[in-house]
């Protein structure tokens, strides 16, 4: 990626997805860009859009291009294809040293674990 990508931008691009909107992130750019799944599945279908309404069509441009060169897109994921407990369960399994992996593992177990992690990381100086 020749770009530098704003967390905010990406942040908006997911949650803005629904089943009417896919987020794409422009590897080339760090811009995040938004498509109509209607838009998107005329394009792979190579139809025209004059069934879309003028919104749909408006991004037309954007839409063709990331099925022409969709190597240069990357897909951001849903909210429901985020796993948070997952990615701290692996933050803490790539801890090199045995002492923080372990109170880290010890405190995302039970209830409350996202909050005694994130305590947990500050404590230990792991946060960056």
């Amino acid at each position: 990626m020749s770009s530098k990508v704003k967390l905010n931008a990406i942040i908006d691009g997911m949650q803005m997805q629904s089943e009417e909107f896919d987020s794409f992130l422009n590897k080339e750019t760090g811009e995040v860009v938004f498509v109509s799944s209607r838009a998107l599945i005329a394009a792979e279908d190579g139809d025209d859009f004059d069934h879309l309404i003028d919104w749909e069509q408006e991004g037309t441009d954007i839409t063709n291009d990331i099925i022409e060169h969709d190597d240069k897109y990357t897909t951001l994921p849903s909210e429901y294809e985020i796993d948070e407990y997952d990615m701290i369960e692996r933050f803490c399994y790539s801890q090199e040293d045995d002492s923080i992996q372990g109170a880290l593992l010890n405190a995302i177990h039970g209830r409350g674990a996202f909050r005694r992690f994130k305590d947990q990381i500050i404590t230990l100086g792991v946060r960056d």
